[in-house]
């Protein structure tokens, strides 16, 4: 019977221990600047693209 408390002792220790709390909490905050990222970056390309394709097309009206 010591045993199984000396036992259930340690887990619940272990239990406790918050070191990797930290941790947890940085990659959950990665990952949503990443997720951020990846979205905004989407409608940037669009407007990079639709501002290349209107020089491009003033260009080829003034050269020729």
């Amino acid at each position: 019977m010591m045993n199984k408390l000396w036992k259930l002792s340690v887990m619940l220790q272990i239990l406790k221990d918050e070191r990797g709390q930290d941790l947890v909490e940085y990659a959950l905050v990665v990952a949503l600047v990443a997720l951020a990222a990846t979205a905004g970056m989407n409608s940037l390309a669009t407007a990079i693209n639709a501002a290349f394709t209107a020089v491009g097309t003033k260009l080829g009206t003034y050269v020729g």
